[in-house]
Formats: C-alpha cells, sequence, structure tokens
C-alpha cells in the first residue's frame, strides 16, 4: 500500500471520495457490502474508511480527516510513529477499516447481509448522527468520531505496536494504570468502584480488555481538551472524573506518566476533522 509522504499527496488522498468501482488494493471488495448505492470511500495511510451512500459526504470526510490527524499530528504528510502505522497495515494481521453507516439498523441490515465479509476486518464503527463536523458542544452531542476513531488506533495500532506497554490484558503498563484509576484490578465492572476511583467503566458486557480501550480514550481525548466544554464534566462524571488536561496530571499520574512517556510520540492537538 502506499503512504502519502507529502502534504498534497495526502489532501490529494482525502480528496477523493469513491463512488463505483473499488481502487485495487483493497483485499476484500467493499463495494459488495456497500452496493445499495454508490458507496464512499478512501484509504488513509493504509487504513481502509468506507461509508454508505446515505451518509453525508461531509462527515465522511471528518472522519476521514479525524483519523488522518490521531495518525499524523502535525499535519506534515508522514505519519507520527511508524509502528502505529504499520501495527494498523500489518499484512499478516486483518486490515484495519472505519465503516460509517446512517444508523444502527442500516449497519444491522449489512452485517445481516455481508457479516462475513466486513469480518475479515479490523474494524470499527461510526454513525452518522453521532459524528458532528461543527463539533462537541451541549447543544449538538459530543462528536463521537473522536471516539471511535482512536479505539481503532488503540486497539490495533498502540496495542499491536507497544504491547508490553499498551496491550489490552492485565500487567502491561496501561493496564496497571487504568487499576490505579479504578481502585483496584476487576476482570469485569464491579457493582461498586472502591472510593476514590475516578474511572468507574459500570457497562456489565465490557471485559478486561475493553475496559483497557476506553481507558486510553478517555486518557487521551481528556488531555487533549475534547471532554472540557461547558457541562461535560457533569455528564461524564459517573464513568470518568478527571475531564481536563489539568485534572489529569493532578489526578492520574500514572495515566499522565505513560502520556509523557518519550518512548512514545502522543498526538499533541485535538483532531477538528480539517487535516491539511
Amino acid at each position: 500500500m502506499n503512504f502519502p509522504r507529502s502534504p498534497l499527496l495526502a489532501l490529494a488522498l482525502l480528496s477523493f471520495l469513491g463512488g463505483g468501482s473499488l481502487p485495487a488494493e483493497n483485499p476484500h471488495h467493499l463495494k459488495f457490502v456497500f452496493q445499495s448505492a454508490p458507496y464512499q470511500y478512501i484509504n488513509v495511510f493504509g487504513v481502509h474508511c468506507a461509508a454508505t451512500n446515505t451518509v453525508p459526504r461531509t462527515k465522511f470526510r471528518h472522519m476521514a480527516s479525524v483519523l488522518a490527524q490521531y495518525l499524523d499530528n502535525d499535519e506534515d504528510g508522514v505519519v507520527d510513529d511508524p509502528n502505529i502505522i504499520a501495527a494498523l497495515t500489518d499484512p499478516t494481521r486483518p486490515p484495519c477499516l472505519m465503516a460509517l453507516f446512517k444508523s444502527e439498523q442500516e449497519m444491522d441490515n449489512v452485517l445481516n447481509r455481508y457479516g462475513n465479509v466486513i469480518d475479515q476486518y479490523r474494524w470499527q464503527n461510526l454513525f452518522a448522527n453521532e459524528c458532528h463536523p461543527q463539533g462537541s458542544s451541549m447543544q449538538n452531542g459530543f462528536d463521537a468520531t473522536l471516539e471511535e476513531v482512536l479505539h481503532l488506533v488503540s486497539q490495533h495500532g498502540w496495542a499491536n505496536a507497544y504491547p508490553a506497554a499498551f496491550g489490552e490484558y492485565s500487567g502491561t503498563e496501561i493496564a496497571l494504570a487504568m487499576d490505579v484509576a479504578r481502585g483496584g484490578h476487576f476482570n469485569w465492572p464491579p457493582n461498586n468502584y472502591p472510593p476514590g476511583a475516578w474511572y468507574h467503566y459500570d457497562d456489565p458486557t465490557c471485559n478486561y480488555g475493553c475496559q483497557v480501550t476506553e481507558y486510553f480514550y478517555w486518557l487521551v481525548t481528556s488531555a487533549l481538551g475534547a471532554q472540557d466544554y461547558a457541562g461535560r464534566g457533569n455528564e461524564i462524571s459517573n464513568e470518568w472524573e478527571p475531564n481536563t488536561l489539568a485534572l489529569v496530571r493532578s489526578t492520574d499520574l500514572s495515566g499522565w506518566a505513560l502520556l509523557t512517556d518519550p518512548r512514545f510520540t502522543f498526538p499533541l492537538v485535538l483532531p477538528d476533522g480539517n487535516y491539511r
């Protein structure tokens, strides 16, 4: 696969929204999954992005741009950490895919017909009604693009590039930091978290690895300022408390140490969906 190596080439790649035929490099023929209409497709640094034609093009571009900004945060046309993109595009593993659907019902319809195709990918879904190119606010809601795209990058990029640090299992550096944040080690969310815990994820279907994924998201996006707007702190306090950079630094010392560890290159600027 060809990775963009200049801002001009990266911009040209992001300007392509396929409709009709799929680039030959796509190994599993996404056109059959999204064949209800001319679907939308783009390859971002080797990661596949696709959407149905029912999704507004502005939202599809926003999703692709957020992905590009997480991977190339300084927007110089070159991925910031080659190890992350190598893990995301590892030819010995299934290819990675961000899939944008109009709604959960539309996704279910696609999976009912083509689940055997889409499941050949390491994929993450996003719905159009939770994708907000205009940004997050109490009026519009949180832009879930920042969350779902990061889930793909953390689960299949960070966790595989640096398994001892970011692997989604007990004993890794991020897992140990998460256990501190939760006030103990819990394979599944407990009925009640210990006093003093600031991360208290309570979805009973979320296993330990899932909880690491969510912790990575809360930690990184809070440090970048994504959770720091009027009313957001109260809205998410049942799950996550240190919603600002200052609170992450003063509360989650182990998590902050990871974010500032010179071994790693984390995003420094929150993606806004305007990749240049």
